[in-house]
């Protein structure tokens, strides 16, 4: 099978992870016999330094030709960096909503899971954490405060900042849609997160769910205002399968879940279309303290490659293959340096490694 594949390496430790992902998906093509084509584009502070914008129109284009696209990591150092001595619209992370925008990336799934290989890097209490979880973030990508109009303005003599929420049933129906058919496929359980009892857009988007609800009756659905399921979240996590959110809610929530994992670097994450077009990429940031140092995770980005291959282009096997592997480098007993156990409480030895090795452990074992 041939395979067009955009990359992004974007910011900070984006280049290195995304390295050893495109060294494990070629690690696939060799075994599995497939044809695989990467083309690398930039945008975030890398492009910045070069075309002065975050995301060119030629970079969208050669995305868009593309089957898929995988992404490392997009921005930097917010206090530091002279990216962020630019106007908003000009910084790295435009360039994430801008393509976002583009490719119609509506849906966006981020799995949390704790592997018990892991469990000792849960900060978690250990009645919680041996219980284990493995949920799916379903959190919409397009709408919502972030893509909604905003001014600043001088009234009275005082600055006054003004966001717009806003949500048509279109656009709640199509991610509620994708978040039953995931569930379909896992333990058919929805939780729909919202603000019901304060904002009009959350009491739409119960009703629409709800509506939507109708059309899957295998699977329950349940109600959570978005503070009682940040609690949740780290009381018992294993109550849930797909959680089905709006956009601000979904971006804290996912990452709240990304921790009670043990490690951001863990998670991976999907944006999807109403094609098989995805863009994949790791759930964390960039990390400008630790870039080019060699030390980050790359198993979210390698795990985000696996996910590529079975949502775009229904390479399941593949996909298992990549993911067995990464299990099975856990289980050996190494680590990169934010998943070390950080007391003796693992009991488990391991073997520090940094993020070159990992790559090349999770290719030895595929």
């Amino acid at each position: 099978m041939k395979l067009n594949i955009v990359c992004i390496p974007g910011d900070g430790i984006g280049p290195e992870i995304v390295t050893e992902a495109k060294k494990v998906l070629k690690k696939i093509e060799a075994v599995y016999g497939h044809e695989m084509q990467f083309e690398d584009i930039l945008m975030g502070g890398a492009s910045i330094d070069v075309h002065g914008v975050p995301l060119t129109d030629e970079a969208i284009a050669t995305a868009k030709a593309a089957d898929a696209v995988l992404m490392g990591s997009i921005g930097g150092n917010t206090q530091t960096s002279p990216w962020y001595k630019l106007e908003p619209s000009k910084r790295p992370e435009a360039g994430l909503l801008k393509i976002r925008k583009a490719l119609n990336l509506f849906a966006n799934l981020r799995p949390a899971v704790l592997y018990e290989e892991l469990a000792a890097a849960c900060p978690l209490k250990q009645e919680i954490s041996e219980k284990g979880f493995d949920m799916m973030i379903m959190r919409e990508l397009t709408g919502g405060l972030y893509f909604g109009e905003r001014k600043t303005v001088e009234e009275n003599g005082e600055l006054k900042a003004v966001d717009t929420l806003t949500y048509s049933e279109s656009e709640i129906r199509r991610i509620a849609i994708k978040g039953f058919e995931i569930a379909m496929k896992r333990r058919k359980k929805v939780t729909s997160v919202d603000k019901a009892n304060v904002l009009d857009s959350s009491r739409l988007w119960r009703k629409v769910v709800e509506e939507v609800a109708k059309d899957y009756p295998e699977v329950t659905l349940e109600h959570m205002l978005v503070d009682n399921c940040a609690m949740q979240l780290v009381k018992d996590p294993g109550q849930f399968d797909v959680i089905l959110t709006e956009n601000m809610f979904g971006d804290i929530l996912s990452d709240e879940a990304s921790m009670v994992t043990g490690s951001i670097g863990m998670l991976s994450s999907a944006s999807l279309n109403d094609t098989k077009f995805g863009l994949y990429e790791p759930s964390g940031g960039s990390a400008p303290d630790i870039a080019g140092k060699g030390i980050a995770n790359p198993i979210a980005t390698i795990l985000s490659a696996a996910m590529m291959l079975r949502y775009t282009f229904d390479l399941d096997e593949e996909a298992s293959a990549i993911e067995k592997a990464v299990k099975k480098v856990l289980e050996d007993g190494y680590r990169t340096i934010d998943i070390m156990p950080q007391d003796e409480a693992g009991k488990q030895k391991v073997t520090q490694v940094g993020t070159k090795e990992m790559g090349d452990l999770i290719c030895e074992r595929i």
